[in-house]
């Protein structure tokens, strides 16, 4: 396990950096698992900065995945908040995604347990404050 200090939303751009650096090269699949409100998508956002990703990145709570363009070829962006059961996930394509080699970022992925790929980066977020944050590297 890795463990990073957030003191705050300025620090993110630093954070998201050790962890692309940390996390082994071959993992694409990142699953972020924090409270609702925790920073799971801004997260996400320093992480697809780094990754090369210019456009917006925003929650695809309602489309449940968003494709961005990064500098090494697509990023795709989940919410599995609003599912009901992994059924879901399979009619969406999910292992299209999973297995294509390019970046996968989770959020929700408990609503998917037995879908989630052996190999995938697993991350946890902790509230320690307003803006702070503890952020894992678990595996």
């Amino acid at each position: 396990m890795k463990e990073f200090i957030v003191p705050s939303i300025d620090a993110l751009p630093q954070a998201a950096e050790n962890l692309l650096m940390s996390a082994d090269s071959n993992k694409r699949v990142f699953l972020f698992d924090a409270p609702m409100g925790a920073g799971k998508t801004t997260l996400i956002k320093s992480i697809c900065a780094s990754l090369g990703v210019k456009e917006n990145v925003s929650s695809p709570t309602f489309s449940i995945v968003n494709e961005y363009q990064g500098s090494e070829g697509p990023v795709y962006h989940f919410d599995f908040y609003r599912l009901k059961n992994e059924q879901e996930a399979y009619d969406l394509g999910y292992e299209e995604y999973f297995y294509s080699g390019h970046y996968c970022m989770v959020e929700w992925p408990k609503k998917i347990p037995t879908l989630l790929p052996d190999d995938a980066a697993f991350i946890e977020i902790e509230i320690t404050g307003l803006q702070s944050r503890i952020v894992r590297l678990m595996k």
